[in-house]
């Protein structure tokens, strides 16, 4: 076994052939996912691997394929649907809200939704709108769901195989301008030490990606190495930034946060979508409520701004930069 350079996308696509392997029960479904293997790949060999039974396309019909996953997770499967692109998804979000998301509860218990939606998400691909969406608000936002997204090659693993073999409904967000970032790993040992339950779990565990001690940055997804490339900056200033992946959005991880948060005394939450009622204001509140005291400057936000996403041309202002973080560390009210 020894490490070499693999991608965002073998990562998640070694992670859903190892879950096939494992069980029968595993069956990847969705908008070319079978012959093409996918729009970004990430499918890639699983037909030809497994058979058109396990790994299959579907009609263009996004609430078609929910409700097919919802059919196969009652009666005992592992579905896992993929959503061709971000804002291609909401035509099945009366399934996900109304059925994915309640069924467990409706039912008392009796029935579970073992199921993965796998979403490409997010901008920076030169794409344009109904293809760059920040969807993860929605998703967070209705109870009964999980959210993850991971933001480094090895989370794209882990946390994959994690959504396949959790008995509840996880919304799985892949930064689709990470696919092609890698990482020296070895799949073979990361492989091993998840099967052998030695690693330590992502799910509502988020993870300090870098320690720093002046301020924290709070992030997960495509903005996390954003957020690491800020951290470095401010280095060579003479700021030490610490930086937090979240990398499970729900159940979220207020401990480590806070534990961030208490010690540096001054954070800023970072995330691609819009700003307004999103994910990154509930981590603002929730932060403040639970480090109220040990801060010496408010929380803030750099996000994405609340219009529709803009065209290729404009979207390297859309997206929060290392430029727009070290702005905002600046006003995070140094003077005494």
């Amino acid at each position: 076994m020894s490490a070499s350079k693999v991608s965002f996308a073998k990562a998640l696509n070694t992670a859903l052939a190892d879950a096939m392997e494992t069980s029968r029960e595993v069956v990847v479904f969705g908008e070319d996912v079978g012959t093409l293997g996918g729009v970004f790949r990430i499918t890639d060999g699983l037909t030809a691997r497994f058979g058109r039974e396990r790994c299959f396309d579907t009609p263009l019909a996004e609430s078609g394929i929910i409700g097919t996953a919802v059919g196969m997770a009652m009666n005992g499967m592992r579905p896992v649907a993929e959503m061709q692109f971000d804002a291609f998804a909401y035509p099945a979000f009366e399934q996900v809200a109304s059925h994915v998301a309640k069924m467990h509860n409706r039912t008392r218990g009796r029935l579970t939704m073992p199921m993965v939606i796998r979403i490409p998400y997010g901008g920076g691909v030169g794409g344009v709108e109904h293809h760059c969406d920040s969807s993860e608000s929605y998703y967070a936002h209705t109870p009964g769901l999980k959210v993850f997204t991971p933001a480094s090659v090895r989370d794209a693993y882990v946390m994959l195989r994690e959504a396949i073999d959790s008995p509840d409904p996880v919304v799985f967000f892949e930064p689709k301008r990470l696919y092609w970032s890698t990482a020296q790993l070895d799949l073979d040992e990361l492989r091993s030490q998840y099967e052998n339950g030695s690693l330590p779990r992502r799910e509502g565990h988020a993870v300090v990606a870098r320690e720093g001690t002046d301020a924290t940055l709070i992030s997960y997804g495509p903005s996390v190495p954003v957020c690491l490339a800020a951290a470095e900056d401010a280095a060579k200033e003479g700021m030490a930034v610490e930086v937090v992946d979240l990398g499970s959005v729900v159940p979220y991880d207020d401990e480590t946060v806070a534990a961030s948060v208490r010690k540096t005394g001054r954070a800023v939450v970072v995330a691609e979508s819009q700003g307004f009622a999103s994910v990154a204001s509930e981590i603002v509140a929730r932060t403040q409520e639970r480090c109220f005291h040990s801060l010496a400057a408010p929380v803030l936000r750099v996000t994405g701004f609340d219009i529709p996403y803009p065209s290729p041309s404009f979207e390297h202002h859309h997206i929060p930069s290392s430029e727009r973080i070290l702005d905002a560390l600046d006003d995070l009210q140094w003077e005494d």
